[in-house]
């Protein structure tokens, strides 16, 4: 396995050093170096993130964008691109480099996901969910033995599955149906789960299941299922109207005989768990829908610049500059709001709120922006000969999945109200 290495290990904090040319570029700004302690803008990036970037955008374009009409049409991610993604360890971006991953931060995840969601945002769910759900709950929960025996495989050559939501239990997500009943060094689970991402081709799957149904989620407790074990299955894959390469599937579970070694926690910790990783997870979301966003216009842009009528581009009548800039605008706002969040989690500062912001504004922004491209592109962009489309039916899922917009909002207001009751 080859993992990202980074030009400058030792390196921490972002780099300013660049801000020094910018001054031999013109002569109509002088810069105020007295200030060289002043923190770094956000979309300054340090000289490892920036190489993480780069190196993305090539893998994407390179590997990625080849398969993207393959891999819609087929509903499934292609098998050699996935060990790609491990190869050249985009599948193990925080993961410490003893267990065979590249060490880097979270922002750097959240680079990798905006990069590849431009290109194709089905292979950016996958990216996203192992970066942000399957790796970090096992770095950051799991005990010495797991870290041990799963990590070295999530960052190589294992897909995992967070399997939380279920046929009952959307938003109230905690209002689980799946048990797991004790019997000696052993849980039996029994459940079904549902909406379940990356199932299809998973191997190691979190299964949130409660042990005391009586204490409602405060017995909810986190399990690690093996794809191969008796009483577990991958049933139907859903027939989705985006994201089509990303598999979402239903899972059963039919007495699935657990050790009790494999509880990632405590008993009655999977609330916690879950709460915590999903906030994370959100971030990735955020980055997710700023990358759709920019992909969509990367590919408009140019055409409204090159198609003529009535003697002039169409980017030149007024009215399609002012949408233009507003668009350009918006997506630029949602990603200083993904960027900041990334920041804040590599800080170890609270970051609930911003989290849901990031996700509901970019997933707003996403579809707004999208939609929009479309009419640029006008008949054409109804087409399915033209990346817009597939752009805007990907995105749909933004103010959805991991938490929908009206629970970002709830939470966003809950904040507020705390900071105006001080």
């Amino acid at each position: 396995m080859r993992s990202i290495i980074f030009r400058s290990q030792l390196k921490a904090g972002l780099f300013v050093n660049g801000f020094n040319n910018f001054t031999s570029c013109s002569n109509n700004y002088k810069l105020r170096r007295n200030h060289t302690n002043a923190p770094s803008p956000l979309s300054i990036l340090s000289e490892d993130e920036q190489f993480f970037k780069e190196t993305v955008r090539k893998f994407s374009q390179d590997q990625i964008a080849p398969l993207i009409k393959k891999m819609d049409k087929e509903h499934k991610i292609d098998d050699e691109l996935v060990k790609k993604l491990f190869e050249n360890g985009f599948m193990g971006i925080e993961v410490d480099a003893e267990y065979g991953g590249s060490g880097s931060s979270f922002m750097s995840s959240t680079l990798t996901v905006e990069e590849i969601a431009k290109v194709d945002p089905s292979v950016s769910v996958l990216v996203d969910l192992q970066n942000t759900l399957g790796n970090n709950v096992m770095s950051k929960t799991g005990n010495k033995e797991q870290k041990e025996k799963y990590l070295p495989r999530l960052a190589q050559d294992t897909v995992s599955s967070f399997c939380l939501s279920e046929p009952s239990s959307g938003s109230d997500a905690f209002a689980l149906k799946t048990t797991a009943k004790k019997d000696g060094d052993h849980y039996y689970i029994n459940g079904t789960k549902m909406w379940i991402s990356n199932s299809d081709i998973a191997g190691i799957f979190y299964v949130f299941a409660n042990t005391d149904p009586l204490k409602g989620h405060k017995g909810v407790t986190c399990f690690i299922v093996e794809r191969e074990q008796e009483g577990f299955s991958v049933a139907k894959k859903e027939d989705k109207l985006g994201m089509r390469a990303s598999g979402t599937c239903v899972l059963h579970f039919d007495n699935v005989k657990v050790h009790k070694d494999n509880i990632v926690g405590k008993i009655g910790e999977g609330y916690k768990i879950a709460i915590t990783f999903l906030n994370e997870g959100r971030i990735g979301i955020g980055a997710q829908m700023v990358g759709i966003a920019q992909g969509c216009l990367d590919h408009t842009i140019p055409y409204t610049l090159e198609r003529k009528q009535f003697g002039s581009s169409i980017f030149d009548f007024q009215s399609m500059q002012h949408q233009i800039a507003r668009a350009v605008t918006e997506v630029e706002t949602a990603r200083l709001l993904v960027y900041n969040t990334a920041r804040l989690v590599d800080a170890g500062l609270p970051f609930i709120k911003e989290a849901a912001m990031a996700k509901y504004y970019a997933s707003e922004v996403a579809g707004k922006v999208t939609s929009v491209c479309i009419d640029w592109m006008g008949g054409l962009g109804f087409t399915t000969d033209y990346p817009q489309e597939k752009f805007y039916r990907d995105c749909k899922v933004g103010p959805i999945y991991e938490g929908t917009t009206n629970m970002q909002l709830s939470t966003i207001a809950k904040f507020i109200k705390k900071e105006y009751e001080q």
